[in-house]
């Protein structure tokens, strides 16, 4: 089944288009607005296609509380020991910061689109005519949510961490019921940072044939690499977490990108997604020139009508515009009709 077109704000995503590259902000702007703003002015510059915020508060996460399963007890885990609802006091993007952010990615020319957590997020990004909805790899079983972000027609993003294949056929037939015709899948390892082993990209191109929608790569791996190879598999949309500085620290930050990473990753998806092409053998246009280069059939000695062609008089040499070298076996003992000049390209004009 051909993948169709998805159309965000100004942006088209699809096969035939350059991958659409989103920034994640997250948590990395440390509760600090001018900090936020800033980060959207460096994606910008960067070349990020799309700023991405996660719309939530510690509310309508958790509850206040300690105790059993209140705190992350991962011992690999970044924010190991912390309580849940103080850390999404500290990562949560205020409310009142959101409009101001998508303006600023409204001027710069730039996508602002949010990831809501619960109904009263979507209802609120709904206010603010957000583009499209970012589903994440927590919420992707979350079906009232799937239904509630899915009636209001806008693209939705879902990232696909933990979820089975039977969780993402539910959770895809359930926004196709209530209404969103434009769906792209993110694989996801929820992990934090990921490991390029643990990424499975080979899975993008199973994913994308066995759902009929186009698919991209959310990763949460340290450098490009991995974006990179999601792109030569198929990925349409890469996302990647956003940071001015790694060492400012932040909840995020540190698997986050930094401007010079984010800008190479944009320079360098749009020319992996080149380089894909199509499946050709033979010589290129870009190689016609290069065709001197390759060795074929000279005359290397002055020779006379009559002469016979030995291996003192007929040689492999660069350039190219002689007969194939295939021949040579079968020219040497033959005699040639006319006089020819050495550094003659041979051809079977020579023999008469």
């Amino acid at each position: 089944m051909a993948l169709y077109d998805i159309k965000i704000g100004n942006r088209v995503i699809g096969p035939s288009h350059p991958p659409f590259v989103i920034a994640e902000m997250s948590g990395n702007h440390n509760q600090s607005l001018d900090r936020a703003l800033a980060i959207v002015d460096a994606a910008a510059k960067a070349g990020a296609h799309a700023l991405k915020l996660q719309t939530y508060t510690a509310e309508t996460m958790t509850i206040d509380i300690e105790g059993d399963g209140f705190s992350i007890t991962d011992s690999d885990s970044l924010w190991k020991g912390q309580n849940l609802y103080k850390l999404y006091q500290k990562a949560h993007t205020p409310w009142e910061w959101h409009k101001p952010l998508f303006k600023r990615c409204r001027k710069l020319g730039m996508i602002g689109f949010s990831t809501p957590f619960d109904s009263t997020a979507v209802d609120f990004l709904e206010d603010l005519d957000n583009p499209a909805y970012k589903i994440a790899s927590f919420e992707n079983t979350d079906i009232p949510l799937i239904k509630k972000v899915a009636a209001t027609g806008k693209p939705i993003i879902i990232s696909t961490g933990m979820a089975s294949v039977a969780d993402l056929d539910e959770t895809i037939r359930t926004a196709r019921e209530c209404g969103c015709r434009d769906i792209v899948l993110l694989k996801c390892t929820s992990s934090y940072p990921a490991t390029p082993e643990g990424s499975n990209i080979c899975t993008i191109p199973h994913m994308r044939d066995l759902f009929s929608v186009q698919v991209g790569l959310s990763d949460h791996t340290l450098g490009i690499g991995v974006p990179l190879a999601a792109i030569a598999m198929g990925a349409t949309v890469i996302e990647k977490h956003f940071t001015l500085s790694r060492a400012d620290g932040g909840v995020d930050s540190a698997f986050s990108l930094e401007p010079k990473e984010l800008a190479l990753l944009v320079a360098e998806s749009e020319r992996a997604w080149q380089a894909q092409g199509q499946i050709t053998y033979g010589m290129g246009g870009q190689e016609k020139k290069s065709r001197q280069f390759r060795r074929s059939l000279y005359i290397i000695q002055d020779m006379k009508s009559g002469d016979v062609l030995t291996e003192k008089n007929l040689r492999a040499i660069r350039p190219g515009y002689g007969l194939a070298t295939k021949y040579l076996d079968t020219l040497l003992g033959k005699r040639i009709s006319r006089n020819v000049l050495r550094g003659t390209p041979f051809d079977w004009s020579i023999l008469g």
